[in-house]
């Protein structure tokens, strides 16, 4: 199966409709691009849940651990890890049931995207969430 991202159209439509983004890998530290690009979704009126082990609390809101934690429904899990970190990641989504897994500009793995596929998911990697806003505003 060949990697194919939903058209800039659809990401649009899931932009729109999406108002929970849990963020694994989402850093404390300003100047990462983790936290540049999850602080302007959140100054954009999302709801953002960091996903993060080591930290307490970012961008004002209280740090999970993993995404078990997560109390409520997610729209998208935005990853900011390894690319060889994604089918981890992909095993800990199926068991939230997130509607979108999306991995950041520069992330993408072939089995993880397999996987997620055939399990129904829209998955989206390889693009930045913070450009795909700015594009289908």
């Amino acid at each position: 199966m060949m990697m194919q991202n939903p058209t800039r159209e659809e990401i649009g439509q899931i932009l729109k409709k999406s108002k929970t983004i849990a963020v694994v890998g989402l850093s404390d530290n300003p100047e990462r691009t983790s936290y540049m690009v999850s602080k302007a979704m959140q100054d954009a009126g999302y709801e953002i849940i960091p996903v993060n082990p080591k930290a307490d609390y970012i961008l004002g809101k209280k740090a999970v651990k993993t995404l078990k934690e997560i109390e409520g429904h997610v729209d998208i899990v935005n990853v900011f890890r390894r690319s060889e970190f994604l089918m981890d990641v992909a095993q800990e989504f199926v068991q939230i049931d997130a509607d979108v897994f999306w991995a950041q500009l520069g992330l993408q793995d072939e089995a993880t995207y397999e996987f997620l596929k055939e399990k129904g998911y829209t998955v989206i990697m390889d693009r930045c969430i913070k450009v795909e806003h700015a594009l289908t505003r």
